[in-house]
C-alpha cells in the first residue's frame, strides 16, 4: 500500500511539471472491465515523443470471497510516427505491481488455477508495445495499444481464497503479453 501511494504522489508531482506541449489525462477501459479503478497521464516532449504514466488499483472482495485484487504501476517511452496523440506509436514500457487473486474461474491455460488456489505476490518486468490514437475531437482521443515481455513473478500459494495455510513459496518468468488497454483520453493542453 505504501508504495502505491508513493507511486501516485510521484505521477502527480511529474504532472505538476509540465515540460511539454501536451498532456492527456487517460483512463483504460480494459481495466475497467475487470473492476479496476486507474488513471495516467501523458506528457509530450515533443512532435515524436510522449511518456505514459498510468496507475491501478483493485481493493475489491466479491461474493463467495472471490478476488483479483492488485495495484500496477506503468511508465511508457513513446515513439510516434507522426506527431504526438495521433496515429501509430511504438514504446517501451516498464510495471511494477503486487497482486492478492483466488477463488476466481478462469478456463485459461495458466490461469485455471485461481479457482481452487489464492496467489499473492510481486510482478516486475517490462516489454514493447503497439498502439494506435485516434481523435475524437479538438480535446478527446481514444487509443488501442497492445504490449508483450517479461514479467518475473514472486509469489505464495494459499490451498484456497480464503485459507491462510502456505502451501509454497516460489517464483515464475511469464513471457507474453504484458499490456493491453483501449483508453479515453482527455488533452489537456
Amino acid at each position: 500500500m505504501k508504495r502505491l501511494f508513493l507511486s501516485i504522489v510521484i505521477l502527480f508531482v511529474i504532472s505538476s511539471y509540465s515540460f511539454s506541449q501536451s498532456v492527456g489525462l487517460k483512463t483504460n477501459l480494459v481495466h475497467w472491465a475487470t473492476t479496476t479503478p486507474n488513471l495516467g497521464l501523458e506528457f509530450s516532449f515533443n512532435r515524436k515523443v510522449t511518456i505514459d504514466i498510468g496507475v491501478g488499483y483493485n481493493p475489491f472482495v466479491f461474493k463467495d470471497n472471490k478476488k483479483v485484487q492488485h495495484w500496477i504501476v506503468q511508465p511508457e517511452l513513446r515513439y510516434w510516427t507522426c506527431e504526438s496523440f495521433n496515429g501509430h506509436f511504438f514504446g517501451i514500457h516498464a510495471l511494477i505491481g503486487e497482486y492478492n487473486v483466488g477463488g476466481v474461474d478462469v478456463p485459461l491455460g495458466r490461469l485455471k488455477d485461481l479457482k481452487e488456489y489464492r496467489y499473492q505476490g510481486y510482478g516486475y518486468g517490462g516489454g514493447l508495445t503497439y498502439g494506435y490514437q485516434w481523435i475524437l475531437s479538438k480535446r478527446w482521443n481514444l487509443e488501442a495499444s497492445l504490449g508483450a515481455g517479461y514479467v518475473y513473478l514472486d509469489y505464495d500459494k494459499y490451498p484456497c481464497a480464503k485459507c491462510g495455510t502456505l502451501l509454497e513459496s516460489n517464483n515464475k518468468n511469464y513471457f507474453g503479453v504484458t499490456k493491453a488497454a483501449v483508453s479515453l483520453i482527455y488533452l489537456i493542453k
